[in-house]
C-alpha cells in the first residue's frame, strides 16, 4: 500500500496512556488515527487466553478509583457505565516467610488492630499516617498531578505554598516511615506499594507515602472482567468520541517534515500533523527516530534508573488453592537483600519476595470450573540474563518457596502454564533493559525531573507511563490527559473545521 490521506492526529500505540490521549484529542474535535502493532490494545495490560483460562498480563491492582471516575466524567461518562466494580475483602492477604500472616480488610478498624497488634502504640501512630497521607494526597492531587505540572518552572505558583511545610517528604521513604513505627512487618505493610511505582524504600521519595492513603482509606477493586476489561471501556470511550483504532499495525519510522511527520508502517505512509507515541521514549528515540532529531545521544537513556524486570508464570491449576486470597503478598521478613539485588548488585534473588494473583477467588469467568488462575509476579533486576535454563531453575525455585511458605503446592496440579521474564518485555514493548514497569519514582525522576510530553521535535509527543506523572494506570490516564492538553496548546488549529464526533 502506499502512501495514504493525511491525518490530522496519530497515537503511536493503544496502551492506556495512547488510548486516553486519543479519546481526548477526538473529543475535541481532531480527526485522530491509532495504531497498536499488538493484536490487542493495552499495552502492557494485556490479556492471555488458555484452554478456557483467562489471565491478565499486566496490571491486576484496580486502586485509585477517584481517578478513573474524574476520568470518564470528562466524557459525561462514568466507568459503571462500561464495567462494574467489586471491592475486594480481603483485599490482600500477606504471608510472612516466618509462618506469620495478615488479612488486610477494606476498613480502618482492620488495619489500625493490625498495627496495634504487632506494636503499641502503633495504632494511633497509624491513624496519624493515613490523615497525613489523605491530607497530602488531596493537596498532590489537585494542585499537582491534576494540574499536569511538568516543568520546573511549572512550580513556581502560588497556589503550591500549602506544600512547602512538606519538604521532607522529599526525603526517603524507609526514613519517612520509620519516623512512625519500628516493627518491620508494619514498615513493610507501608511500603510494599512502592514495587508498583518501580522503586525500593531507599530510592523513593517520601512523597509517596501517599500511597498508604490510596491503599488503606480508597481500598482494592476488581472491575468485571478484570483490567482487559477497563481496557475494553477505554478503547469503547475512545471510539465513541471518532478514533480509529487498528490494531495490528506496526510503525516503523517516524520522519519529522515541514509541516508534521511521516508515520511509516508495515502497510505504508500515513502523514500526520501530530504525533503522540505511546511507545516509550528510549524506544521512539532509538528505534524510530531518526538519529538527527533524537533529544539525547546514545548512551543517555542506558543511564537512567529503572524500576524492576518481573519473572511472571500465569498458571492454569485444578483444585483448591487455599490459603491464598485474590492478592497475596509473600514477603521475607527482610527485603533488604531483594531490593539490593534489583537496585544495587543486579542478581536473581535467592530470598525473593513475591506477588500471587487469583482472579478466579472473584470471577469464576476466568477459569474452568474446579480449578483457578493464578499469577505469580516476582520483582526482577532489568537487564539480567534470562536464558531459558535460568528460568526454568527460578520457576522450580518459586513454586517450592510458595509450597513451603503458604502450604500451596501447586506443582502436580498445572495443566496451562506461560511465563513472560526480563527479555520478552524488551523485545515485545522495547523496554529499556527489559524492565516491567518503565522509570523508577526516584527524586531526580518524578515530577519535573522525569520526561515531559513534549519533545524536541516539532508535532511529536509523548504519552505513557515513562512521562509524567508516572507509572500506573491512573496515572497513565492523567498522562494521556496533560499530552492532549500541551498538543491543543500548540497545535489550536487542529480543531478548526475538524469533523464531528458522533
Amino acid at each position: 500500500m502506499g502512501s495514504s490521506q493525511p491525518q490530522q492526529a496519530t497515537v503511536v500505540g493503544g496502551g492506556f496512556g495512547g488510548l486516553a490521549t486519543a479519546a481526548f484529542l477526538a473529543d475535541a474535535g481532531v480527526d485522530v488515527q491509532l495504531y497498536e502493532q499488538h493484536d490487542h490494545l493495552g499495552g502492557h495490560a494485556g490479556v492471555l487466553e488458555r484452554d478456557g483460562f483467562r489471565f491478565d498480563t499486566g496490571p491486576s491492582w484496580y486502586l485509585m478509583p477517584d481517578v478513573f471516575e474524574r476520568f470518564f466524567d470528562q466524557f459525561d461518562r462514568q466507568p459503571s457505565d462500561y464495567y462494574g466494580l467489586e471491592r475486594l475483602d480481603p483485599q490482600y492477604r500477606v504471608h510472612w516467610k516466618d509462618g506469620d500472616s495478615v488479612d488486610v480488610a477494606p476498613n480502618r478498624a482492620n488495619i489500625h488492630d493490625i498495627f496495634e497488634s504487632y506494636e503499641d502504640g502503633a495504632g494511633a501512630a497509624l491513624d496519624r499516617y493515613l490523615d497525613t497521607a489523605a491530607t497530602n494526597y488531596e493537596l498532590a492531587m489537585e494542585r499537582v498531578l491534576y494540574a499536569g505540572r511538568e516543568r520546573l518552572r511549572d512550580y513556581l505558583d502560588p497556589a503550591l505554598i500549602p506544600m512547602l511545610p512538606r519538604l521532607r517528604l522529599f526525603g526517603t521513604m524507609d526514613d519517612y516511615v520509620a519516623r512512625y513505627f519500628d516493627h518491620p512487618k508494619l514498615q513493610q505493610l507501608l511500603q510494599y506499594t512502592l514495587v508498583f511505582l518501580g522503586g525500593a524504600p531507599h530510592n523513593t521519595p517520601a512523597l509517596y507515602s501517599i500511597m498508604a492513603h490510596v491503599d488503606f482509606n480508597c481500598n482494592v477493586f476488581y472491575p468485571d472482567g478484570g483490567i482487559a476489561g477497563v481496557v475494553d471501556a477505554l478503547a469503547t470511550l475512545a471510539r465513541q468520541q471518532g478514533v480509529d483504532i487498528e490494531t495490528g499495525v506496526t510503525v516503523e519510522q517516524l520522519s519529522p517534515t515541514s509541516d508534521g511527520l511521516n508515520v511509516e508502517t508495515d502497510r505504508g505512509t500515513d502523514h500526520s500533523e501530530v504525533v503522540v507515541s505511546n511507545a516509550n521514549p528510549a524506544y521512539t528515540e532509538r528505534e524510530l527516530l531518526p538519529p538527527a532529531a533524537r533529544d539525547h545521544g546514545p548512551g543517555y537513556w542506558d543511564d537512567r534508573t529503572y524500576g524492576p524486570a518481573a519473572f511472571m508464570l500465569y498458571l492454569g491449576v485444578e483444585g483448591d488453592i487455599e490459603p491464598l486470597a485474590h492478592h497475596t503478598l509473600v514477603l521475607p521478613t527482610d527485603w533488604d537483600a531483594h531490593f539490593e539485588h534489583i537496585f544495587d548488585d543486579p542478581a536473581w534473588p535467592d530470598e525473593p519476595a513475591y506477588y500471587l494473583s487469583v482472579p478466579s477467588l472473584t470471577d469464576d469467568t476466568v477459569a474452568p470450573d474446579g480449578n483457578h488462575a493464578v499469577v505469580i509476579l516476582v520483582p526482577l533486576a532489568p537487564g539480567l540474563d534470562d536464558t531459558p535454563e535460568r528460568r526454568a531453575q527460578f520457576r522450580d525455585q518459586i513454586l517450592a518457596d510458595l509450597a513451603a511458605n503458604t502450604g500451596v503446592d501447586l506443582r502436580d496440579r498445572i495443566v496451562v502454564e506461560e511465563t513472560a521474564c526480563v527479555s520478552d518485555y524488551a523485545d515485545r514493548f522495547g523496554d529499556p533493559q527489559g524492565t516491567a514497569l518503565g522509570l523508577a519514582h526516584t527524586l531526580w525522576q518524578t515530577g519535573p525531573f522525569r520526561p515531559g510530553h513534549r519533545t524536541g521535535v516539532d508535532g511529536l509527543y509523548y504519552t505513557g507511563g515513562f512521562t509524567a506523572p508516572g507509572i500506573g494506570m491512573p496515572m497513565c490516564l492523567l498522562s494521556g490527559e496533560h499530552a492532549a492538553t500541551v498538543v491543543l496548546d500548540d497545535h489550536p488549529a487542529l480543531t478548526t473545521d475538524a469533523p464531528a464526533a458522533d
